[in-house]
This record gives C-alpha cells, sequence and structure tokens, in this order.
C-alpha cells in the first residue's frame, strides 16, 4: 500500500516551557511539518505569515496569554545604514565572503561552540553536539545556502550565517560568530551584508526572525531602518519600539483552532 503525505499541512502546539526572552514567561509554539514536493511553497507562504524555519519545521509563537514575539523584516528599499552601521562595515572590509550548500564543518561547529559558551551558556542549544550541529545545518528540504565570512589576513572562519532563499527574500535562520570580537559588531554586519546579498538579488526583504519588546537580546533588530513587523495578521512599519507592549493578558490570544482557520495556506496540488 502506497502512503502520501495529506495534501493540507496539519498543525500542532507544543507543551510549555520557559521563555528564552522575557523572564517568569512560558511560550508555546505553534508547528507544521516541512517536507515533501510542496515543501518550498508552504514555506515561502508562512514566512509571510511570521512563521519560521527550524530544521523539517515550521512554526510561531502561541503563547496562551502574551503576543510579545513579532516577527520582523528589513525592506530592502527602505533602508539606510546608519553612521554606527557603517562604521561595522568598515570594521569589517577584510571579512570575504563565502556562500555553499548547506554542509556542516568542523571549523564551523568549533566557532559554533566559541559562540554559544561565551553568549548563551544557559539557552536551548548549549548541549548540542556535532551531531545535532550538522542536523541542524543540513536537514533543509527547501533552498538554503550557508554564508561563511572568513579574514583574509589570517584565513580565520569569523561568522556564519545559516540562510534560506525565499521567493521574496532571505532567512536568516540561525548566525554566530567569533565572541572575542566584540568591537567588529559581527552580528550587526551579518544583517547588513544579507541587505546587500539581497539587494544584489533583487529581493525585497531579509527576515530577522522575531523582535521581542523588553527582551535586550533582541534590542538591536529595532535599530535597522525600514524594519517591519508582523502584528495581528498584516505587516506595518516599525512604530516607536515603546508603543508594543510585552504586557500578557489572557484574552489577548485568539484560541489555537482560530489561529489555525486563519493560515493561509498555498495550492499544495502537484504541479506538472
Amino acid at each position: 500500500m502506497r502512503h502520501t503525505l495529506p495534501l493540507a499541512p496539519q498543525f500542532y502546539v507544543t507543551a510549555p516551557q520557559p521563555c528564552p526572552y522575557l523572564e517568569g514567561r512560558m511560550e508555546r509554539k505553534l508547528f507544521t511539518a516541512l517536507q515533501g514536493d510542496n515543501a518550498t511553497r508552504l514555506n515561502d507562504c508562512l514566512s509571510k505569515q511570521g512563521f519560521r524555519r527550524s530544521q523539517n519545521v515550521l512554526y510561531r509563537p502561541s503563547c496562551a496569554d502574551c503576543t510579545a514575539c513579532l516577527s520582523a523584516r528589513v525592506n530592502v528599499a527602505e533602508f539606510t545604514a546608519t553612521k554606527s552601521q557603517r562604521r561595522a562595515i568598515k570594521r569589517n572590509t577584510r571579512l570575504e565572503r563565502r556562500a555553499s550548500s548547506p554542509w556542516a564543518t568542523e571549523d564551523q561547529y568549533a566557532l559554533f561552540r566559541e559562540y554559544l559558551d561565551a553568549r548563551h551558556a544557559d539557552g536551548g542549544m548549549a548541549d548540542m553536539d556535532i551531531f545535532e550541529f550538522a542536523a541542524m545545518i543540513e536537514e533543509t528540504p527547501i533552498r538554503t545556502r550557508v554564508v561563511e565570512y572568513v579574514d583574509r589576513e589570517t584565513g580565520a572562519l569569523t561568522a556564519v550565517s545559516l540562510t534560506d532563499v525565499l521567493d521574496d527574500g532571505l532567512s536568516m535562520v540561525y548566525s554566530f560568530y567569533d565572541p572575542t570580537r566584540p568591537g567588529d559588531s559581527l552580528g550587526t554586519y551579518l544583517i547588513l551584508d544579507h541587505i546587500e546579498i539581497a539587494r544584489e538579488a533583487g529581493l525585497p526583504y531579509v527576515y530577522l526572525g522575531y523582535w521581542v519588546p523588553g527582551s535586550p537580546k533582541m534590542g538591536y533588530k529595532a535599530k535597522f531602518k525600514g524594519l517591519e513587523l508582523y502584528v495581528q495578521g498584516r505587516w506595518e512599519k516599525m512604530q516607536d519600539p515603546s508603543r508594543y507592549s510585552s504586557e500578557t493578558h489572557p484574552l489577548k490570544v485568539d484560541p489555537i483552532a482560530e489561529q489555525v482557520a486563519n493560515i493561509s495556506l498555498p495550492d499544495m496540488r502537484t504541479r506538472p
């Protein structure tokens, strides 16, 4: 008997667990599998609705009484670099960009471990071994690139971004870099360079993941001009960051069934 994947994706909700962004909160995620012939279409469609990819899963926050996490993207046409961002570009002119297929290396993992140990030692990835790291990099059913940044002077791998190519932009799935060079603003530089890559490719957006008001970890994203946020089912230009609330309320979040019913899906029928 031949088994086929269901035509419409099935959505599920994770069990509550501690929020990595706001202390004392619990998070849960709405998610669906990303697989089969329609993976690219599904990823393109749901990314426009605030979802993110992690290996073969698409997810977005669906917390019981909190809507603080807002999907963020940079509108490339409306972006202009600030003075501090231009300085970050100048500080990193010795870095050479190299893009390749998603393949994990020992050098990448060594840099990843250094980054986690220095910046996120208590995070959810802290115990990730080299096999789990390889799965994060390589398990992708869509068009994905590993963008490496190598120091021309020393030959050292300095930064890496796992990047998906969408029909309307680039999605920075996960980035890490040399934590011993805080003055180089490498995290900011990676975003700036991806904005340039998108501009060169004629892609209108760079997706940055989630911005969370009240979370110091996410504050840097608000500094990019042309930033748009996915709020209540639509993208809007970011206003004054203080206008966005991280307050909780029991009636703030729609029921799961209503959330799923409001998700727009692509035509999942097989095309000739």
